[in-house]
């Protein structure tokens, strides 16, 4: 995978924002050279090893942890 290349701040906030409503948004992103679409509910923002990721769920419970620089789409806000 590539070196995390950091995002916008404003962006990063609206991330934020969507965590603290646990607001459902339909999200696509680059992963193991495959691009997923799903609408996921957002819960948390996550930092570790000098990256940023955004810890959600699908309907059906399952987690995902998604980087915040393969996410391709944009929220609403």
């Amino acid at each position: 995978m590539k070196e995390y290349s950091r995002i916008n701040c404003e962006v990063h906030d609206g991330y934020e924002l969507a965590c603290m409503r646990n607001a459902i948004h339909e999200i696509s992103w680059q992963q193991d050279g495959e691009t997923h679409n799903e609408q996921l509910r957002f819960l948390d923002l996550d930092c570790s090893n000098k990256e940023e990721h955004l810890i959600a769920e699908n309907r059906e419970g399952k987690k995902f942890r998604i980087r915040l620089d393969m996410i391709t789409s944009t929220l609403p806000y």
